[in-house]
């Protein structure tokens, strides 16, 4: 608890020295750009080459692409009408995980999550050695992080998949975990870096939700001892002849009538 209690004083006043940080509907913006560059592919379909990461060439003055990367690509491919149709429906989700996670968060918290997450992303360009080159690092993943610490926040969440199906979004962001861990089977230092593109998740979402569901089960554990401690020996229904147990002070215990009439624990079912 003073952990606890200590985390939170310093979040507190970290948020007072650094509030001017805070970027309301980042994640809305972020959307917003990844839309402006989708639809400028018309103009010039050769945009995203200009603008995705490439190490070389930041490193000969291109420094922009540091930045740039993060909405170079869509994962649409070219612009088409059927590829409009799903940006158009990324966005809105966007919007809504945006505005579901600064409810939950607060704008300064949720605008850190994003800041770190963009960090992992540069970082972990920055350090891809050649062996991952077709395992590509871009900014679909800062909406992955959100989507899974939404799917966190609030689980029982329903998507229409494909329009008609109801889906959890917890089973959708399992899918979606499965998706990306799948190429460590072939690539194991993926993992590595994938640790790195979700630390924003895992610190902010991930190992909060696992502390509160052990929690909460040590506290199911502690009223369970306390209930069969409080409870009245005489509630019980079975009771040992010889040592008085009962059910209620051994709920695993087996009971059997002997032969005398009289009810014994299995320790002492032995000559009765």
């Amino acid at each position: 608890m003073a952990l606890i209690g200590g985390a939170m004083v310093f979040s507190k006043g970290f948020e007072r020295r650094f509030g001017w940080v805070a970027f309301p509907g980042l994640l809305r913006y972020f959307a917003l750009l990844h839309v402006l560059v989708y639809v400028l592919q018309l103009v010039r379909p050769g945009i995203g080459a200009v603008l995705m990461f490439d190490q070389q060439s930041i490193l000969a003055g291109e420094v922009w692409r540091v930045v740039t990367f993060l909405f170079a690509s869509s994962g649409f491919g070219q612009f088409s009408s059927m590829g409009m149709i799903f940006m158009a429906f990324m966005v809105m989700i966007a919007f809504m995980i945006s505005d579901a996670l600064e409810s939950a968060w607060g704008v300064f918290k949720t605008s850190v999550f994003y800041y770190c997450g963009i960090l992992g992303l540069i970082a972990a360009n920055f350090l891809k050695p050649a062996s991952l080159l077709g395992l590509g690092i871009d900014g679909m993943f800062l909406y992955e992080a959100a989507f899974f610490a939404f799917a966190t926040l609030f689980p029982r969440v329903e998507f229409r998949l494909f329009f008609i199906l109801p889906v959890q979004v917890r089973f959708l962001a399992i899918l979606g975990a499965v998706g990306l861990i799948w190429p460590v089977f072939k690539a194991p230092l993926w993992l590595l870096f994938l640790l790195l593109i979700f630390a924003n998740y895992l610190f902010w979402a991930g190992i909060p939700a696992l502390r509160g569901m052990a929690r909460v089960a040590a506290a199911g554990k502690r009223r369970d001892h306390f209930n069969a401690a409080t409870a009245s020996a005489e509630d019980a229904f079975h009771r040992c002849e010889i040592c008085g147990k009962t059910e209620v002070t051994d709920p695993h215990g087996d009971f059997r009538v002997g032969l005398n009439g009289h009810e014994y624990c299995e320790d002492h079912l032995d000559g009765h």
